[in-house]
């Protein structure tokens, strides 16, 4: 699997990984040049709903609630691609993904992800997998205190599977989290415990790597991307 973020030296929690190699004047530009393409999006909303909307851009909508600080840099629209490795053929494919990283103002992060399979071509073959969830933060952020800063990530999957993983960031735009409670429906995938890291890397891109245990095995790696902003 060749999306790994630790790939071609760019480390999630390496400090580098998230700033364009050159003068601070060369990352803004960056920066503002991408913003040109993506400020002005945001994810389409229904009317008539008597409260704030959501919203994946930090430039509209409502303040972005001070407990999810730690987790700022997620919020947005990701799409890219990536590759994922079939546990039960032993096969690596490739396939797309879109991640939406919303909120309300209130105290929490609302996370919705959709993969689909490409042929090699790069062509869409069939839907892949689902989630939704809610990223949270708890502890007071303070190094030492009994309440040291955690990050939770509660998922479902439409593949018939509940979990909920924690952790903490690295830096201020790397997270690792790893599964505390997974459970299954009677009819939902049999899997076993997984690690995610998720970083903002060169170009200001969105990677990560998921390793999961299969079979009662070790972690072995699962799923990999790297992401462009789309919103945000």
């Amino acid at each position: 699997m060749n999306q790994d973020p630790g790939a071609g030296g760019s480390q999630p929690d390496d400090t580098e990984s998230h700033v364009v190699r050159g003068s601070g004047d060369r990352a803004v530009a960056a920066a503002e040049e991408r913003a040109k393409e993506t400020a002005g999006r945001n994810i389409p909303t229904l009317p008539d709903l008597p409260l704030p909307e959501d919203t994946a851009n930090l430039r509209f909508g409502p303040d972005l609630n001070p407990g999810m600080l730690a987790l700022l840099p997620l919020v947005g629209v990701w799409r890219g691609e990536g590759e994922g490795h079939d546990a039960e053929s032993g096969d690596d494919y490739p396939f797309g993904q879109q991640i939406v990283v919303s909120h309300d103002g209130g105290n929490y992060l609302v996370w919705e992800s959709r993969t689909w399979r490409l042929d090699a071509d790069g062509a869409y073959v069939g839907p892949d997998q689902r989630e939704s969830g809610y990223w949270r933060v708890a502890g007071d952020g303070i190094p030492g205190s009994t309440k040291e800063e955690v990050v939770e990530l509660l998922l479902t999957h439409s593949s018939g599977v509940v979990e909920l993983f924690y952790g903490q960031a690295l830096t201020q735009s790397s997270w690792e989290l790893a599964t505390d409670v997974v459970i299954r429906s009677e009819s939902g995938e049999l899997i076993g415990g997984a690690k995610r890291l998720y970083g903002i890397v060169e170009g200001g891109d969105l990677a990560y790597v998921e390793e999961r245990v299969v079979a009662d095995g070790p972690l072995a790696p699962r799923f990999s991307a790297r992401l462009q902003r789309y919103i945000g």
